[in-house]
This record gives C-alpha cells, structure tokens and sequence, in this order.
C-alpha cells in the first residue's frame, strides 16, 4: 500500500516537473522571434505542438495553461513582453486568439495518433497549426476589423516559417512519441 502512495507522489510530482519545464520551455521560444505586425513569428507553434506530441493532450494542455496563466499574472512570457505590455491586457491585444489557439493545438498534437505514414503525419500537424491560425485571425478579426486583410496580416506572412516547422516535426514525429511511453 505505501510503495502504490509514493508511486503515485512520484507520478504527480514527475507531471508537475513536466508541465513546468514546458512552460519555461514556451517562455523560451516565445523570446526567439521575428518581428512582424502586428504578430511577431516565434517558435511557440512549434514547441506547443511538440509538447503535445511528446507529453501528450493532457500534459499539453496542462503545460499550455500554465504558461497562460503565468502571463496573465503578469510574468513576461510572452513574445514582446514586457516591452509591449503584461498581463491580461496582453493577452487581450492582438495575440490573444493566438494564444489560446495553442491550447487548441497542444490538444489536437496530444490526442491525435501520430504513428501513421508521414504523409497522414504532416496533414495533421497542418490541422494542428491551423487551429492557432484560424483562432489567432479570428481574434486579430475582432480586434482590428473585418474590412482589413486579415488573413495577408494574421497568417500569410508566416506560413513557409509553418511549412518548415511542420516538415521538421513530421520528420521527428515518430521519435517524439516514444518519449511519450517514456513518461
């Protein structure tokens, strides 16, 4: 009975080391940027889809929410931050639908089976991103209004940087997942 409690402490703890370090691993790539506007291109998409792949939809998800959190509390996580403002009123700037776009994503990346041709493998990290994508203009829409070319400022600019991200996680998929039966 006492060896099943400390395993299932070890277990616990093991998730909560896990879910930390992604969102500092998010913070990280949320600082490698390109500036664009009115959305700077980062690695977030990347490491979100990564995370859900590697830890799966519930890690993910988990590791995804914190790090929101942390920037709604005003922490600088975010791209831009703390130069174009923290916290909430961040979140709730051009970004935002971006950002709760990769809890969308992190999900998808986690639940969807991946050990598939890597054809099937790279449509569905497509579908993944694409999440973020169509939240992020949704939001952006809503914003700066829907007369403005949403999809030329929201998403065309960094679709080849997708493409060659996507490409580089379809190639890695496989070897992701099995750190997902390590954990």
């Amino acid at each position: 009975m006492e060896a099943t409690k400390t395993n299932q402490i070890q277990k616990v703890l093991k998730y909560f080391l896990l879910v930390f370090a992604g969102s500092i691993l998010l913070t990280i790539s949320a600082k490698i940027k390109i500036p664009f506007y009115p959305v700077p291109m980062t690695m977030q998409t990347f490491v979100v889809l990564l995370m859900g792949i590697a830890f799966g939809w519930k890690i993910g998800v988990a590791t995804v929410s914190l790090y929101l959190f942390e920037g709604i509390l005003g922490f600088p996580v975010f791209a831009g931050t703390p130069e174009k403002g923290i916290g909430i009123s961040y979140m709730l700037a051009h970004t935002g639908g971006y950002l709760v776009g990769f809890q969308f994503a992190a999900f998808l990346a986690g639940y969807l089976n991946f050990n598939t041709n890597i054809f099937k493998v790279f449509i569905k990290l497509v579908l993944c991103v694409s999440t973020i994508y169509i939240l992020g203009m949704f939001w952006l829409g809503m914003l700066i209004g829907w007369d403005k070319p949403i999809f030329q400022l929201g998403a065309a600019p960094f679709l080849l940087a997708e493409l060659f991200k996507m490409t580089i996680l379809t190639l890695l998929a496989k070897k992701i997942i099995t750190l997902r039966k390590i954990i």
